[in-house]
C-alpha cells in the first residue's frame, strides 16, 4: 500500500490507514488464495468494490478478485481450496467460491468472485455485453465503471494500483469514469444507473461531465435487459440515500425510460397544496417510511412508498371550487404498479404485495376520524393480511402536512386504530379471521355437495364474522340456515 507523505491530504492518509487495517483482517484468506495463483504462474489482485470499501473502512466478507488466469485455470486452482465453487457467471469470465476462515478470534465465511482480466462492449442492438479477455490489469481497470472502482491491490505483495486517480476521487467523494463517460456508457449503458446507485449508496457526488453524458445518452438504457435494470433499481432503493439516486435518475431523464411514472409526478399539484408537487411529496413519504423501518431496508415498503401516488396523474380532476381531486387514484395506482413491476420482471409475490399496499394506502382515511367499529377494524386487518405492519408504516409515512396540529391529530387517530387492532387481536385472533363454519360443515348442514353454492355460503358467513365477530356454533348454524331459506 502507498505511504502517506506531507503533500497527501489528510483524507487520503486516513483512507490508506483504514485500508491497511481492513486488508490485514482478510489477509489470511486472500493471501492464501494469492499464493496458490502465484504457484500456478498467475497473478491475483483484490479489485473494484472490495478495494473501495477497504479504503472506506467498510470491507465485508464479499471479496472481488481479478486475474490473468482464464476461467478454466481459475477452476483448477480454486476447486481444491474452496468449500464450494459455482460457475454461474463463467460465460462472463467470473468464477464464484465460498471459503471459511479465521478473522481474529472468530470464524468467518467469505463469498469470493474471481474474474479474468476482460473488456466489455455493447452492440447497439444487443441486450448482453460482449466479453473479451485482456492480458494486463491496467487494461482491466480502464474498462471499470468509475475510478473509485478502478483500483486494485496486487497480492500477496500488497502493491496498490491506481492508474486513474481513484484514491483522489474517493477522498473527494466524487464519481468519475476512467475514460470518457461517453465511452464508458456506450460500453455498458447500465453504468448510468450504477452512477445513481453509487451516489445513493455512498452519498457521493457525480461529476458534471458524467451527469451530462447520462442526460445525453439516457435513451441507451433501453437496450439493457429488464432484469439488470431491476437489480440496479433495487440496490438504489434500499440504499442509505435513495432520494439522491432517484433525483439523479429523474433529472437526467433515465427514469423516463425505466420508471416513467416517477417523473410524471413532478407535473401534478398535490391536492392539499402541502408541497410544490406530488413528486416531492413521494420522496418525503419514502424517507419517512425508511425512518420507521425496524430490521433494515424493506424493499416492499420502500417500493410501495415510491409508487403509492403514481395513479394521481391519470385521475387528476379540477373541481368547481378550485380544488384538485384524485379520486380512486389508489385503485388506478395499484394497476399501474402491477404493470410496471411486471415489466421489470419482479417476482409475482413482490408485485402482489406492493400493488396491494398501493391499493390500501388510503383505506385508513376512508373511515374518518370517528371511533372505529369492531367490524371496520376486522375488515382493515383482513384486507391487509400479512402486509398489516407495512401498511401501518406506509399510512403513517403518507402524512406530510406541515400543519403540526393536523399531523398530530392524524397520528393520534392512527394510534387509536392500532390500539383497537391490538384489543381485537387479543380477543379474536384477527390474523386468521375465518367464518365460524368451514366448507365441510356448510355442506353437511345444508345437505349439498361441492359447488358454487358452498362458496356463496362461506362468503356470507365470513361477512357475518367480519360484521359481528365470533358466534357460538348453534348461532352460526341458525344464521346459515336462515340464509339458505332466503336463497330458496
Amino acid at each position: 500500500m502507498p505511504n502517506a507523505n506531507d503533500d497527501t491530504p489528510s483524507a487520503l492518509s486516513q483512507a490508506q490507514h483504514r485500508a491497511v487495517s481492513e486488508l490485514l483482517r482478510v489477509a489470511p484468506v486472500a493471501d492464501d488464495l494469492a499464493r496458490r495463483f502465484q504457484e500456478a504462474g498467475f497473478s491475483l489482485a483484490l479489485v473494484g468494490g472490495s478495494v473501495r470499501d477497504a479504503l472506506l473502512g467498510r470491507l465485508g466478507n464479499d471479496l472481488d478478485f481479478t486475474t490473468d488466469a482464464r476461467p478454466e485455470d481459475v477452476l483448477k486452482i480454486v476447486r481444491p481450496w474452496a468449500d464450494a465453487v459455482w460457475e454461474v457467471g463463467i460465460a462472463f469470465g467470473t468464477v464464484g467460491a465460498q471459503k471459511s476462515g479465521r478473522v481474529g478470534d472468530t470464524d468467518a465465511r467469505f463469498q469470493i468472485e474471481i474474474t479474468t482480466y476482460r473488456s466489455e462492449a455493447y452492440d447497439r442492438t444487443s441486450r448482453k455485453p460482449e466479453v473479451s479477455y485482456g492480458d494486463s490489469i491496467e487494461e482491466d481497470l480502464v474498462r471499470r465503471d468509475f475510478t473509485v472502482n478502478a483500483m486494485a491491490v496486487a497480492l500477496p505483495a500488497k502493491e496498490f494500483i491506481d492508474p486513474h486517480g481513484g484514491l483522489q476521487d474517493l477522498a473527494a467523494r466524487v464519481l468519475r469514469t476512467p475514460g470518457t463517460p461517453e465511452e464508458s456508457f456506450s460500453d455498458d449503458p447500465l453504468r448510468m444507473m450504477r452512477a445513481a446507485r453509487f451516489a445513493a449508496q455512498l452519498d457521493f457526488e457525480v461529476a458534471p461531465e458524467v451527469v451530462t453524458a447520462m442526460t445525453q445518452m439516457s435513451g441507451r438504457i433501453e437496450i439493457v435487459s429488464a432484469e439488470r435494470v431491476r437489480d440496479e433499481l433495487n440496490k438504489l432503493v434500499v440504499s442509505s440515500h435513495p432520494r439522491k439516486g432517484l433525483t439523479l435518475l429523474v433529472d437526467t431523464g433515465l427514469a423516463g425510460h425505466v420508471l416513467p411514472e416517477l417523473p410524471a409526478l413532478r407535473l401534478e399539484s398535490d391536492e392539499h397544496h402541502r408541497h410544490k408537487d406530488v413528486y416531492e411529496h413521494t420522496l418525503i413519504v419514502l424517507e419517512q417510511a425508511i425512518a420507521l423501518e425496524e430490521d433494515g431496508p424493506d424493499l416492499a415498503l420502500r417500493l410501495a412508498a415510491l409508487l403509492h401516488d403514481i395513479g394521481k396523474p391519470r385521475t387528476r380532476r379540477f373541481e368547481k371550487d378550485g380544488r384538485v381531486s384524485f379520486h380512486h387514484h389508489e385503485v388506478v395506482g395499484a394497476k399501474m404498479t402491477k404493470k410496471r413491476m411486471t415489466a421489470l420482471k419482479y417476482s409475482n409475490e413482490l408485485v402482489k404485495d406492493v400493488s396491494r399496499l398501493v391499493e390500501l394506502h388510503l383505506r385508513f382515511h376512508g373511515y374518518g376520524t370517528g371511533e372505529w367499529t369492531d367490524s371496520a377494524v376486522r375488515r382493515y386487518v383482513r384486507d391487509a393480511g400479512p402486509l398489516l405492519d407495512r401498511l401501518h408504516k406506509l399510512t403513517r409515512s403518507d402524512c406530510t402536512t406541515r400543519n403540526k396540529r393536523k399531523a398530530a391529530a392524524l397520528s393520534r387517530a392512527y394510534d387509536g386504530l392500532e390500539d383497537r387492532i391490538a384489543q381485537l387481536q387479543e380477543q379474536e385472533q384477527l390474523d386468521a379471521i375465518r367464518p365460524d363454519l368451514d366448507g365441510n360443515q356448510i355442506m353437511e348442514i345444508l345437505g349439498v355437495g361441492p359447488g358454487p353454492v358452498v362458496g356463496k355460503a362461506y362468503q356470507h358467513m365470513l361477512e357475518l364474522r367480519l360484521e359481528n365477530g365470533p358466534m357460538e356454533h348453534d348461532e352460526a348454524v341458525a344464521a346459515l340456515k336462515e340464509w339458505w331459506s332466503e336463497q330458496s
